[in-house]
This record gives structure tokens, C-alpha cells and sequence, in this order.
């Protein structure tokens, strides 16, 4: 059963009523959080790694909320930051994980993260239950990492191990997302977009070329020249496809976009989205009849892509960060007792 809807609606910031300054203020504007935090690596099955940041108190049966960033983002993200303290203030602990090649130090193979990596999330659930198996474990991601958690609950059903989750500003439409970042101002989000990961591969290249790992750099090598790479669909046809096992950017888009798994979720879970999101067209949102009984839609008017800024711009105050651990906390206090 889930819990009773939210039905206040987030206001804007006076002065912060534009979605793109709402989307922009996290990134530019926020002040910086600091946190104590434990880094732990997980070795995957492939070989290669991820990396994830630990805060909150180390407690045995404390709840666990995995945290889960966005494209070119990582642990420290604005919003992965200003979440991890405020479960903290509820007295829960959280793991932020770094996609691969997103700690700060490139990864060992020549794939990389992508918007439809569910066996790296799954890996990193496993990893945090055999740490902690006794601590009720949920999951919050953002954008990608919403992407991701979304397709992981759908294709796990009743076996996914979370007791709650909630995803923020989901690319549910991986093929209708690329097309929109595309037009008017959001070409800048995607101007950014492009040089960042560009420079994620170049890293990789560099780091293969120092430890001499010719089979690495020869894949990447096959990629062709990445110097005229300008939309999503060029970026992830010539580089994300190949690198992740998908024929072409149209298949890896059908196959990675968390839309056609929402019927099958079976864990409560929250989706927060803004209707002026400029990553997202309107009809690229779920239809309620697309949506399973476990799913609760918080439906914005605005807030833009993962910025729901409230208050002022003096006192700035952060929609996320209250709604989010309130819907966690409810989730865990309908759990039956074991």
C-alpha cells in the first residue's frame, strides 16, 4: 500500500520561475555541501570497478538509500550531496555510486555507463546487501540514474531487492530526449553534454595508452574521430553503441528507455518530474494507464530538469531533499514487521 499523495505543489524560488534557471541553479549557484564520506570500491564481474561514497551513521539495521546520478554527473553532484545530508538528518545512512569512469579516474574497459546499465545497479545492490544485511534497502536516482533504476525495477518485478525507490527527471523516452535537448536554448545542455563526454572517452584513451592496454585503445581507436560529435543520436551511435553491445543509437534508445518497463515495477516507488523540464517533451511522460499500482506520479508544473529550487534566492530551499526522504521514510514505516 502506498503512501497518502503529496498534494502541495512545489512553488519556484521568487526570481527562479524559468526552467532553466531552475536546472541551472544546482550546478552554478549552490553553495558547495561538505560531507565526511567513506569511498569503497566494488569490483564487477567484468573486471572492471565502480566507486561509492558511504555517509550516515554505520549502523547494522539502519536503512540504506543507494543514490544514483546523471549523465556526466557523480557522487559529488549537487543534488547527491544535498540528499545523502538529509537522510543523515533522519538518521539513515546512503551510498552514492559513481557510475564507471565518473569517480574521478577512467575505468579498465573500453564500455562505459549508459542509460540502460541495470546489471551495474544490480551488482551495486547485491554489494550493498552483503554489507548490510540487515539494513532495509531503497534507491533514489536522478535523470540517468532514474533511467536506470526505473528499466532495473521493471525488469526485476518482485525480485528487486529495494523496498522503496524514487527517480527524478527521468529521460523516459531515450529517442524523444535526444531529439528535444536539440532544439532552442537546450543546445547549450547539450553543447555541454557533447564535451563532457567526449573528454570521458579521451581520459579513457589517455589512461590506456599509459598502461599500454592495446586491445582497449584499439577499440576505441575503431570509434573513429570524436571532433564533429554534436547531437545525442551522432554521440550515441558512433560511441555509445558499439562500446555497450547495441546495433545503433535506434536500437540502444528502444532497448535502454525506462517508458516500456513501468508496468512491470512492483516496488513503491516515487517519480517527481516538472512538465517545463527542457530535456523532456510533454508526450514523452507515462501515461497513468502505462504506470503500475506501485508507482506514485508527482507531477510538477515547473521545476525544470532535476532543479526543483524553492524559497528565495537568498534562502534557497530544496524540494528533493524534503520530498524525497518524507516519501522514503512513509515507505519504510508501511513495511510489515518482520
Amino acid at each position: 500500500m502506498l503512501p497518502p499523495a503529496d498534494s502541495r505543489p512545489f512553488i519556484p524560488a521568487t526570481g527562479l520561475g524559468n526552467p532553466h534557471l531552475q536546472t541551472l541553479w544546482g550546478p552554478l549557484w549552490r553553495k558547495t555541501i561538505h560531507l565526511e564520506r567513506r569511498r569503497e570500491r566494488i569490483w564487477l564481474g567484468d573486471g572492471d570497478f565502480l566507486d561509492m561514497d558511504w555517509h550516515g551513521p554505520h549502523d547494522a539495521k539502519v536503512p540504506v538509500v543507494l543514490v544514483l546520478h546523471g549523465l556526466t554527473g557523480s557522487s559529488n553532484s549537487p543534488y547527491v550531496v544535498g540528499l545523502q545530508q538529509a537522510m543523515a538528518q533522519r538518521g539513515w545512512s546512503s551510498a552514492a555510486l559513481n557510475w564507471r569512469g565518473c569517480s574521478g579516474e577512467p575505468n579498465l574497459l573500453p564500455r562505459s555507463y549508459h542509460s540502460g546499465a541495470t546489471e551495474d545497479l544490480a551488482e551495486a545492490i547485491e554489494h550493498v546487501r552483503a554489507a548490510r544485511p540487515l539494513a532495509p534497502l531503497y534507491a533514489v536516482g536522478y535523470s540517468l540514474g532514474g533511467n536506470i533504476l526505473l528499466k532495473y525495477l521493471g525488469e526485476s518485478g518482485q525480485d528487486s531487492h529495494l523496498q522503496g525507490a524514487a527517480a527524478v527527471s527521468v529521460p523516459f523516452r531515450l529517442d524523444e530526449c535526444a531529439d528535444r535537448i536539440g532544439l532552442g536554448f537546450s543546445r547549450v545542455y547539450q553543447r555541454h553534454f557533447m564535451r563532457e563526454m567526449v573528454g570521458y572517452i579521451r581520459d579513457k584513451q589517455r589512461r590506456f595508452q599509459h598502461e599500454g592496454l592495446s586491445d582497449g585503445l584499439a577499440t576505441l581507436a575503431a570509434l573513429g574521430s570524436l571532433d564533429n560529435l554534436r547531437t545525442f543520436w551522432e554521440f550515441d551511435g558512433r560511441v555509445t553503441a558499439p562500446l555497450n553491445g547495441f546495433a545503433d543509437a535506434q536500437d540502444y534508445y528502444r532497448r535502454a528507455s525506462s517508458r516500456y518497463y513501468l508496468g512491470a515495477i512492483r516496488t513503491p516507488t516515487l517519480l517527481v518530474q516538472a512538465l517545463d523540464d527542457p530535456f523532456v517533451f510533454k508526450h514523452s511522460l507515462p501515461e497513468a494507464s502505462e504506470l503500475s499500482a506501485s508507482t506514485r506520479f508527482d507531477l510538477q508544473d515547473r521545476g525544470g530538469h532535476v532543479g526543483f529550487v524553492g524559497g528565495t534566492i537568498r534562502t534557497p530551499t530544496y524540494y528533493l531533499e524534503k520530498r524525497i526522504p518524507e516519501w522514503l521514510v512513509d515507505v519504510h514505516g508501511a513495511q510489515p514487521v518482520s
